[in-house]
């Protein structure tokens, strides 16, 4: 059977390969400690599912409107307004199938054959993939840890051509844990404004900072910005909703209608009942998510520290999110044989950093429990320094 080609041309997740075949082991009775895992290891807080199971309980199992419950999409739009300082309404906001639906989404009604994407290395890995999917162009923008790995307002005005039709940026980040200053952020809306290109902020992370690290959504700097900003955002991360599958994108109405329409012939309205417990996320209080953050604050420092310790490694304290990008370049391995040996020889699961555009690093979440961030590292120090 001849399948499409351009199923040949996207390269398939590492993240999840790797994330699956520790999973194996660990069905074999085999001692993994996983680091590989985007996602928290909380279970969703208690009054969120209990909203869902009652929307059950109610029967709100029936289709729902593509773009999702008018509720909903309120309730997003008052986030975004209080929270953000964006003033979207309602119809600027459609509810997606999780934060990656929201971007593959825009992709799809945004970028037609031929048009230029810019997307700072290192990047979320499915970012490429999903503009070579609509036969789009992604012009990797390189950076380093001298940089913060932050894409400066100098390399994105080089980058842009008469081709260039979107930007995307996403702080915090996954995989670095960066976050982008104020003042950063402003010059880098200088340069969108000033090109008249469009820019997708990508915020999945925002609730999960560290150290007065402070979040700012690129469209709350202007009206010139704000009408060239899409917002892409979820339930994912800062309720540790991951399973849940409920993202959302917010925009300029004429994108998000046309999302709506594709959304309409994909997968339509997402889970019915799922959404009422989303309502109740952003609606009730916050301290779960607070919670949720100071543990991931206290293993960051604690997984810092150790691997700072190990000899050959080197890692920038991330501001944001709940990974850890060393260089691993002292080691003389490539990022998939380092992540392939150390899965085998001492059975600890991280990404090779290649999946995200650098592979001369590695990324380590910190979204497990403490003990396991200690015997892990106790194992990568062994490894390294067998190594170097």
């Amino acid at each position: 059977m001849k399948l499409a080609a351009r199923v040949s041309q996207v390269t398939p997740s590492i993240t999840l390969a790797i994330a699956a075949k520790a999973k194996a082991m660990k069905a074999e009775g085999i001692d993994v400690c996983s680091f590989s895992a985007g996602e928290p290891d909380f279970d969703t807080p208690a009054h969120i599912k209990a909203a869902a199971a009652k929307a059950l309980d109610e029967g709100k199992t029936k289709y729902g409107p593509a773009a999702g419950e008018p509720k909903l999409r309120e309730a997003i739009a008052h986030k975004l307004k209080t929270d953000n300082g964006v003033d979207y309404k309602a119809e600027n906001v459609i509810v997606t199938n999780g934060g990656k639906h929201s971007l593959y989404n825009l992709i799809v009604v945004l970028i037609d054959p031929g048009d230029e994407v810019i997307i700072p290395a290192p990047y979320w890995l499915s970012y490429p993939e999903m503009v070579t999917l609509v036969g789009g162009k992604s012009i990797i923008v390189e950076t380093d840890a001298y940089t913060g790995y932050k894409i400066t307002p100098e390399q994105l005005k080089k980058a842009i051509t008469p081709k260039t039709k979107l930007f995307i940026l996403n702080s915090p980040s996954n995989p670095t844990g960066m976050v982008y200053t104020p003042e950063e952020i402003k010059a880098l809306a200088k340069v969108i404004v000033d090109a008249d290109i469009l820019v997708v902020s990508d915020e999945i992370y925002e609730k999960i900072l560290y150290d007065g690290a402070e979040h700012i959504s690129i469209g709350s700097l202007g009206k010139e910005i704000f009408s060239r900003t899409l917002i892409s955002n979820g339930f994912a991360k800062g309720y540790s909703m991951t399973g849940w599958r409920l993202g959302y994108l917010a925009g300029p109405v004429e994108i998000i209608k046309a999302a709506s329409t594709i959304q309409g012939h994909s997968t339509s309205n997402v889970c019915t009942f799922a959404q009422y417990g989303a309502i109740t996320a952003l609606e009730s209080s916050q301290n779960c998510v607070e919670e949720m953050r100071q543990a991931f604050a206290k293993r960051r420092q604690v997984m810092f520290e150790r691997l700072n310790a190990i000899p050959g490694l080197s890692c920038p304290k991330p501001d944001g999110a709940f990974y850890l990008f060393p260089d691993i370049s002292k080691t003389d391995l490539k990022s998939l044989e380092f992540c392939n040996a150390l899965l085998e020889a001492h059975q600890v699961a991280v990404i090779p950093g290649v999946a995200f555009g650098a592979d001369n690093n590695i990324r380590l979440s910190y979204a497990t429990d403490m003990a396991t961030i200690e015997k892990g590292m106790d194992r990568l120090d062994k490894f390294v320094r067998s190594r170097i």
